[in-house]
């Protein structure tokens, strides 16, 4: 059986992996690939937040009856996120290799401790919560249209 803690960290390693590779390629200036790699580091992102706001977080919150808690958190940080991949969008549209590196300096901060937030305390306690209806959960998050 799957859970959702190990999933979704290794989604989160996904996303990882392609945003280092978008700022090797804005550092580079290779303004093209930068701006393709981007795009995909935020539609997997995106269908990241997507798998959660639409299916992991309000099953998290059916089940505990928080819905001020943790997943609350989780949206406002997703916000501020996307704030930056629109900012991040600017700076690669203008070719601005700083603006865009200080941007996703800020970004990686975020994400990191974003991250270890769930997947060491939201993740595993949706996880108890859930107990053995994880895999049909997961299969409903799989099935998340990427809006991106």
């Amino acid at each position: 059986m799957s859970t959702i803690t190990d999933t979704m960290a290794r989604d989160h390693r996904r996303c990882d992996e392609i945003f280092s590779t978008a700022e090797e390629q804005v550092a580079s200036a290779d303004w093209d690939a930068a701006s393709d790699v981007f795009n995909r580091f935020r539609q997997a992102t995106e269908h990241h937040f997507s798998m959660e706001e639409d299916v992991l977080f309000p099953e998290f919150e059916s089940r505990t009856g928080q819905t001020m808690g943790p997943t609350q958190m989780m949206r406002m940080e997703h916000i501020q996120m996307r704030q930056l991949f629109s900012d991040m969008e600017r700076a690669l549209t203008s070719r601005d290799r700083d603006g865009y590196l200080g941007l996703s300096e800020t970004l990686m901060m975020i994400m990191q401790q974003h991250n270890m937030k769930e997947e060491q305390m939201l993740y595993p306690m949706t996880d108890q919560v859930i107990g053995t209806d994880a895999d049909d959960v997961l299969k409903r998050m799989e099935g998340v249209e990427n809006v991106a």
